[in-house]
């Protein structure tokens, strides 16, 4: 089957076989390989992608259902040449250590701010019930999260 899509901003098309899931396309014919592949299951969130604004888990969503349909992975995140908030609180506050379950927890925490830019601990950690994080890094990904909530606002307070 034939499938055009935008991914990270830029029109992409492709021929996949019916049952090829997003994230196989993402990394075997886009190259995207910061989509990472952790369980094959849907546990542990490394493969969360945005399809359309919202975060999906790339394992679970056949390509040809991103038929049409806009995708931002971890590469698209960054805008000309600067990293996202989220990307540069990662770094400032240790909230990388393997790194393999980071795009999965930046694409899902973007997600979460796109709807609660000022969300507690606790609903920061609720949120990512559905990520794992192997080297269990949960406290330094909370307070990066919480950090990037707090730099994202002061940018749109400032932007006013």
């Amino acid at each position: 089957m034939r499938i055009s899509l935008t991914v990270n901003g830029k029109p992409v098309s492709g021929e996949v076989e019916p049952r090829t899931l997003l994230v196989e396309f993402l990394r075997n014919q886009l190259g995207l390989t910061g989509t990472h592949v952790g369980c094959d299951t849907s546990q542990c969130g490394c493969c969360v992608v945005h399809v359309d604004g919202e975060s999906v888990k790339s394992c679970t969503m056949l390509a040809v259902q991103a038929d049409g349909c806009s995708v931002t992975t971890i590469e698209g995140l960054a805008k000309d040449g600067e990293l996202h908030p989220l990307q540069r609180a990662f770094n400032e506050h240790h909230g990388l250590q393997c790194g393999f379950c980071t795009p999965g927890m930046i694409m899902s925490a973007a997600d979460l701010l796109q709807r609660n830019p000022d969300p507690t601990e606790h609903e920061v950690r609720e949120w990512l019930e559905g990520n794992l994080c192997r080297c269990t890094g949960y406290h330094n990904i909370v307070k990066a999260i919480l950090a990037a909530a707090q730099s994202m606002r002061a940018m749109a307070k400032a932007a006013e």
